[in-house]
Formats: structure tokens, sequence, C-alpha cells
């Protein structure tokens, strides 16, 4: 260090010369100068990186708010699409529980046409039955009449049988008079 001088730390190590009443003023003054340039390159450099991390800051605060607004209206759709889903499986259980209910109704009601049915083919088999009976009772009276009337003209036959030669005239033929007498008196005892 030279004499007649004090040295101030720093980066620059500047070094005061004294004068009479302490140290020389333009020494000072530029030191100071030299202080306030480095000062304000340092308070410039600052402010720059304090104006960056803001602008970073407020990027980050625009991307987390535009997170958090994207997380709000994805919670929102995905609170949109449960209720949708519950919705749909409540939609879906009704209609098939109205399916079930529709399907056991008309179980029922086809149940009770079928009973219906049988019904009817077992009141329609006791019809064909006594139908049957009744015919089979009609055609016996009416083969009973057929056969008394077959009987009676068996015997009416006996009794208006003249001899063969008297019916035929002498060309070998039947008198179609007497047949016709014969024919009318049958008819009148059939009627009888």
């Amino acid at each position: 260090m030279p004499e007649g001088g004090i040295g101030v730390a720093g980066s620059s190590a500047k070094k005061f010369r004294t004068s009479m009443f302490g140290f020389k003023r333009a020494d000072v003054n530029a030191y100071l100068e030299h202080v306030i340039r480095e000062f304000d390159q340092r308070l410039k450099e600052r402010e720059e990186e304090n104006s960056q991390l803001k602008n970073e800051l407020n990027e980050l605060r625009a991307k987390y708010e535009q997170l958090s607004r994207d997380a709000e209206s994805l919670m929102k759709d995905k609170e949109k699409i449960a209720g949708a889903l519950l919705q749909a499986q409540e939609k879906a259980e009704a209609i098939l529980q109205d399916a079930k209910d529709y399907a056991l109704k008309e179980k029922m009601r086809l149940d009770q046409l079928l009973e219906s049915e049988k019904e009817k083919i077992v009141d329609i088999k006791l019809d064909l039955k006594q139908l049957k009976s009744n015919i089979a009772e009609i055609l016996s009276r009416y083969e009973n009449q057929v056969d008394e009337m077959i009987t009676n003209i068996e015997e009416r036959e006996k009794y208006y049988k003249p001899e063969q030669d008297e019916y035929n005239n002498e060309d070998g033929y039947q008198d179609e008079t007497r047949d016709e007498h014969e024919h009318v008196n049958m008819e009148e005892d059939c009627a009888g």
C-alpha cells in the first residue's frame, strides 16, 4: 500500500489519496461515481432478472390458472358423464324392470288365455261327444225305422204278391197298370 493513502476494500480496490483535510475529493467523487455506476449496473441486472422472474411467474400463474380451469372443466365433465351414466343405468334398470313386468303380465294373460282355450276345448269335446251320441241315437232310430219299413214292405209284399202268371200278359210282360196300383198302395201304407 502506498504511503499517504487508505485502501478501500472492494472489487476494484480503490485507493484514496490524502489531502489536507482528509481524502481528496476528486478520488472520493470518482469512486462514488464508480460505485454508483456499478450499483446502477447491478440494480439494472437485478431489475432485469426480477422482471424476467416476474414474467416467468406470470406465465406460470397463467399456466396454473389455465390448468386449474381445465381441471375444473374436466371435473365438471366427469361429473356430467358420471351423472349421465348413472341416469342411463337407472333408465336401463327401469326399462329392464318394465320389460320383466310386461313379460310377467303377458305370461299371466297367456296362461289365462291358454286355460280358457283348454276349457273351451273340453267343452267342445263334451259337445262333440254329446253330438256324436245324439247322431248315433238318431241314426239308430232311423235305422230302426228303415228296418221297420223294410219289414212292413216285405210283409205287405207277401199279401200283395199274386201269382206270377197273373202279372204277365199274353206277351210275357208285366201289366203296368197293376204295378202302378201296387206302388200307390205301398206309398199309402208307408205314410200310414
